[in-house]
């Protein structure tokens, strides 16, 4: 085909390209990158803050000369401006104030998400911080080496605050994390919840629910954290982590419509509303296999298959994103937490009757020395008997990551639960069980279900 570009180089913008290159050698496509990161990891960026990850050239899922020895042309430091629907004409301009224009026949945009910036006085204070990019991460390091600050708040008790409650506990700084729901990670059930607020606090984390930060102001050398109902509490920094809002404002200048949270609306095969353009990826609406609708779940996962579809779609193809779950982990300290599918509220909002049970049982067989604990919660819908969702908690170790996919999986087929009992799953006394634990716990649950006479 002709010109195949894609405005934005992180996971969907490089995943697209990839996927049109295996598709067709003879297209050779444009990825227009407004730094110079291409294909970075954005969610190792805790892990370069704690120092886990010493070098942050490695959280590059690529590097620029991987890239363009893909057959891809990368144009770093380059924003897009504006975008020409008649001509297909997309003009940028580079770091120096050089402006140029951009052909292409197809056109796919992956220009990704932007922190939330809540609507609280002294964003602008020095030593209030996001992170999002590879810039926000050095301008964090930069100020964590040179003022050694003692105390940090963490606005948010998402996957992102919790990852850098764990980071900054391990560079000496006593943390506090700040949440404005009843819970942290409300991903979760809130009363499934308990042993993520325990490991944080064994862990030195001092953690206040229910509470809306209103503002920070400077008071001598603290910043002073204020919130509702006279809370208030001085800090040396604070990291904002109230979630991500889609960046769209380039496609917005020629109308591209917009859906769920300001999200691009895009079909199942990435098609926005105007013809040969494409979205994918956090700036994007992303179709819930559950909920049979578009949401919106700006993860890297998804932003990877998003790109490859509208990749094979740009060169002729007619692949369907085949969606999302929300599957999702995160390491807290020594603990993991996982979910996929709906959590308990999540079902009832959609018209479900979940049946929901916890399970507390061992990672392996309890005669093998080092067994340790999993907490498993389950939800089928009480009519059909079909999974619709799994949390999980269990040391690090206990494989809790690999187990929620094994839900995931369930989940994707739309399983019921007496045919998660029949799967063929691994076991050996050091790591399982006869009956794995993720069966040990549908067979409590098809227990419930069962009915009485």
């Amino acid at each position: 085909m002709g010109n195949l570009v894609m405005v934005g180089g992180s996971d969907a913008g490089i995943s697209a390209a990839l996927r049109a290159r295996e598709l067709d050698p003879e297209t050779l496509p444009t990825v227009i990158v407004a730094d110079n990161f291409p294909n970075f990891s954005i969610c190792g960026l805790p892990y370069y803050i704690s120092h886990e990850v010493t070098d942050w050239k490695n959280l590059a899922h690529r590097t620029k000369e991987e890239i363009e020895n893909e057959g891809i042309k990368l144009l770093l430091g380059h924003t897009a401006q504006s975008i020409d629907i008649g001509r297909k004409q997309i003009s940028v301009i580079d770091a120096s104030g050089r402006r140029s224009v951009v052909e292409y026949d197809k056109l796919i945009i992956g220009t990704g998400a932007l922190s939330l910036r809540p609507r609280m006085e002294g964003l602008d204070n020095r030593g209030v911080f996001l992170l999002r990019t590879m810039t926000d991460s050095f301008v964090l390091e930069e100020f964590l080496a040179k003022e050694d600050p003692k105390k940090a708040v963490i606005v948010g008790g998402g996957y992102i605050g919790m990852e850098m409650c764990e980071a900054l506990t391990k560079r000496g700084i006593q943390v506090t994390v700040v949440e404005y729901a009843g819970s942290v990670m409300t991903s979760i059930d809130a009363d499934f919840s308990n042993p993520v607020r325990d490991v944080l606090v064994q862990n030195g984390v001092t953690v206040h629910t229910g509470i809306g930060v209103q503002k920070m102001e400077k008071r001598g050398d603290d910043l002073l954290v204020k919130g509702a109902g006279g809370f208030e509490i001085p800090t040396d920094m604070v990291l904002i982590a109230v979630g991500a809002i889609p960046a769209t404002a380039l496609g917005l200048t020629v109308g591209i419509e917009t859906g769920v949270k300001g999200a691009f609306k895009v079909t199942r095969k990435m098609e926005t509303n105007l013809p040969d353009v494409y979205a994918a990826g956090d700036c994007a609406e992303t179709w819930h296999r559950i909920l049979k609708k578009n949401t919106y779940v700006p993860l890297g996962t998804v932003a990877h298959k998003q790109g490859r579809v509208a990749a094979e779609n740009a060169l002729g193809g007619s692949a369907e994103f085949a969606g999302t779950l929300g599957t999702q982990s995160v390491k807290l300290f020594d603990k993991v937490v996982a979910r996929t599918g709906l959590n308990g509220k999540e079902a009832r909002d959609a018209g479900f009757e979940p049946v929901t049970t916890d399970l507390e049982t061992w990672d392996h067989k309890a005669y093998y020395p080092t067994g340790r604990k999993l907490y498993i919660r389950i939800s089928a819908d009480r009519t059909t008997g079909r999974l619709l969702g799994a949390q999980m908690i269990g040391a690090y170790g206990t494989e809790v990551s690999k187990r929620i996919d094994i839900f995931a999986a369930a989940l994707f087929h739309g399983a019921t639960l007496g045919e998660i009992m029949g799967y063929d799953l691994s076991y050996t006394p050091p790591l399982s069980s006869p009956w794995d634990p993720v069966q040990m716990a549908v067979a409590k649950l098809e227990s419930i279900l069962l009915p009485t006479n």
